[in-house]
Parts: C-alpha cells; structure tokens; sequence
C-alpha cells in the first residue's frame, strides 16, 4: 500500500538559482544531482523529513513556472520561521495569518512559485 509521499516537483526556469534559494534560504539538503538530459535530476531533502522536493521542468510543464504550488510546508512556529526566512531574504505576500486552523503564510521563491508554510 502507499505510504507516503516520495517528493514534489517545482518547476523551475533556473536549476542553479533554485538550488541557492532552496539550499541557502530554506536549508534544504541536496540529495540527488545528476544529469537528465537537457537538465539535471536534483532531489533535496528537507531536514527531519521523509519527503523531498524536485527541482526539474518537463518541456510541457514550462508553462507551471512561476505559479501557486500545490505544495504545502510546515514548521513549528509560522512566526518564528517567518522572521528568520525574513532575514535570509524570502519574499513574503504578507505577514503571517492566525486562523482557527492554525497560522499560515505565503512565500515566492525566485521563479514566482508560490507555497504556503503554516503551523498550529
């Protein structure tokens, strides 16, 4: 049976920027990088989780670059994460939302995708 998921793909124009941002900004690990025809294979992990995220572009995606991901992240405290991603230079639509649910937020990586990172 399933168990879980694998990793995500975000599309991506550059594969080198997105590597800086997601590694330096984020603090995702490099697990796989190896050549995939006209691009690079390059799977990151994020620490202390089972999932990774894909930073490769199928031709017939390119137009998904720079849109609302339907990747969601988490973290323990929105608040805190949002003010040291703030200081790393992420760019936020605006400050973190307290709701019933939980508080959320929405950030930009440099193709303009767009994700949420929430916690309780």
């Amino acid at each position: 049976m399933i168990r879980g998921i694998k990793f995500g793909s975000i599309p991506v124009r550059d594969q080198e920027r997105a590597i800086e941002f997601y590694t330096e900004k984020l603090g995702f690990n490099i697990l796989t990088d190896q050549p995939m025809g006209n691009q690079r294979w390059i799977e990151l992990g994020i620490p202390g989780a089972e999932s990774a995220v894909v930073l490769f572009t199928p031709e017939e995606h390119a137009s998904h670059i720079g849109t609302f991901s339907h990747i969601s992240f988490w973290c323990d405290n929105a608040e805190k994460t949002y003010q040291e991603l703030l200081k790393r230079g992420v760019e936020f639509d605006a400050p973190p939302q307290k709701m019933p649910w939980g508080t959320f937020l929405k950030f930009k990586d440099p193709d303009g995708n767009q994700f949420i990172l929430s916690s309780k």
